[in-house]
């Protein structure tokens, strides 16, 4: 304590009196903040722009605008959810996480409808690879999407530089192409965040956000729990969500050769290709603006 070190230096003060110092001259227990980037591309704010630009025509001619991304994988068993929750008595719990005591390991997948404020959020139990971030927002498109835009041309899908549908991932690429563009004869424009600007992602702070603040304190018992509780979040801005379990077994390490990308039409943009690109239906060879 601080009144101990002063000793040293032959003041004598109570740890109150020194609380009271401190306070009166402005000094109160801070928490570490997160907020020098360790790194920041050149073309960063270019590319918020073209975030911005392209979101804007979307919105004008009315086709759907999704913000997807991975939530931090969850051991489904008797574990304690770090928070608080009102309960008589805290529940008792695991005193290790040990995943040989977990029932599974949940992968959540999460979509977001900026436009509607409404969250979809798949949750698997195998491995959270491009194949199963495609297959989540196809299903989206066959269970939701349809059903609140008419005239569904083209789907603009904002995510992340890495992870699942990372800006260099073929898998991610290929299987766009294959189960949206060539399959439901939809484009499919893709803007990837900068490096290092993952929380400027909607899905971040209006899905996952929220998400965690209302399971917080409640033990994942079981995949129905944890469904229950994504399916009940909400705020005071009208959030709504609903969850989704996908059972289906992933396979890790699918290697995408250049003969398959060949098969599909990407269309790279001439500014920032890497994190700016489309996936046209070929029959309708169509240009990216």
């Amino acid at each position: 304590m601080l009144s101990e070190e002063l000793k040293e230096y032959r003041i004598f003060a109570c740890p109150s009196s020194v609380g009271k110092i401190l306070k009166d001259n402005k000094f109160s227990l801070k928490a570490n903040r997160k907020c020098i980037a360790e790194t920041y591309h050149p073309d960063r704010n270019r590319q918020f722009e073209i975030v911005t630009e392209t979101k804007k025509r979307f919105e004008d001619a009315g086709q759907p605008i999704i913000s997807v991304d991975s939530k931090k994988k969850e051991l489904i068993g008797n574990f304690k959810n770090p928070g608080k929750a009102w309960r008589k008595e805290g529940d008792k719990v695991y005193d290790h996480d040990f995943r040989s005591h977990a029932i599974g390991i949940a992968a959540p997948y999460g979509i977001f409808e900026p436009a509607y404020n409404l969250g979809t959020v798949f949750v698997g139990r195998s491995y959270d690879t491009a194949e199963f971030a495609v297959d989540c927002i196809e299903q989206w498109l066959n269970d939701f999407a349809q059903k609140r835009y008419n005239n569904l041309q083209e789907l603009l899908i904002l995510c992340d530089g890495g992870g699942s549908n990372g800006a260099r991932t073929r898998l991610w690429k290929y299987e766009l192409y294959q189960k949206l563009c060539k399959k439901y004869g939809i484009s499919v424009r893709v803007c990837h965040y900068p490096t290092g600007a993952s929380k400027w992602n909607p899905v971040e702070h209006r899905l996952f956000g929220p998400i965690t603040d209302n399971w917080q304190g409640r033990p994942l018992r079981s995949f129905e729990i944890a469904i229950e509780c994504i399916r009940s979040t909400s705020n005071k801005k009208g959030l709504k969500v609903d969850a989704v379990l996908n059972d289906k077994e992933y396979q890790k390490g699918i290697k995408v050769s250049d003969h398959q990308m060949k098969q599909i039409n990407l269309v790279q943009h001439d500014e920032l290709p890497l994190w700016n690109y489309s996936l046209v239906p070929k029959v309708s060879n169509q240009n990216a603006n």
